[in-house]
């Protein structure tokens, strides 16, 4: 049995203090009851309604994808594109992404149907790093890198430090390999960063996750997480 709150949580209805919300303003039901104490507690198979609308109260799954360029970040797309939960085989939980890694761009993203544990990845307070490597145009200065390291604000949007390194560079087709480590997770964020201080991204991917690498996985390819590593996501964000 587990908190009312904590189950809508971990189902992607909302954050827990926003279940909470939910609860105390009689919007959920369970077994066809009106409850409005958050100690109630429910087990799978109690019937829980939010605002009419049935709520799955399925196994929690942890996958990491090695997601490839050409590849929607989404469970859904109307346009008709092969999404992240396409590449899926033989998962029949209901999952979604973690957050999102653009069309263009390839490498490690998360999918859960933990929606507490997914909120929490995502919001910069926790400061989970995330690793990308970047070909950029030109070869980008130690002050440039430095420029990374203090944080910046583009068109309005301010974006937190980030860990800057230059791992190689093409001097023959002016171009050059930089490692970029944020804690946040911007629109576009990497590739605005670097524009911002005058290197276009050629081509960008996520190679790490916190301590999550792609070891082992080849583009396309995906793995359940060891219940150890599902342990440690959760004590970096608090929920262990």
């Amino acid at each position: 049995m587990e908190r009312l709150q904590k189950v809508l949580a971990h189902d992607g209805v909302a954050s827990r203090r926003q279940s909470e919300k939910l609860i105390m303003s009689g919007r959920v039901r369970v077994n066809g009851t009106v409850v409005t104490e958050l100690g109630t507690k429910v087990g799978v198979h109690d019937e829980i309604l939010v605002d009419n609308v049935p709520v799955s109260t399925e196994t929690p799954v942890y996958i990491m994808l090695y997601k490839p360029r050409g590849v929607i970040s989404t469970a859904n797309d109307d346009k008709g594109r092969q999404t992240v939960v396409d590449l899926l085989e033989n998962v029949p939980q209901r999952v979604y992404p973690v957050g999102r890694l653009d069309y263009d761009t390839d490498g490690l993203l998360l999918l859960t149907n933990d929606g507490e544990l997914a909120n929490r990845l995502t919001h910069p307070k926790y400061e989970v790093e995330k690793t990308y490597i970047a070909r950029v145009t030109g070869i980008p200065t130690n002050d440039t890198l430095r420029q990374l390291r203090q944080g910046m604000t583009i068109d309005g949007e301010t974006y937190a430090p980030a860990k800057s390194k230059l791992l190689s560079v093409d001097d023959k087709k002016h171009t050059a390999i930089v490692q970029l480590v944020i804690h946040e997770g911007k629109n576009h964020q990497v590739k605005k960063m670097l524009s911002g201080v005058g290197y276009p991204v050629e081509k960008l991917k996520r190679e790490q996750y916190g301590f999550l690498t792609l070891k082992g996985l080849n583009a396309g390819e995906a793995r359940y997480l060891k219940p150890a590593e599902v342990q440690e996501l959760k004590r970096l964000t608090g929920l262990a």
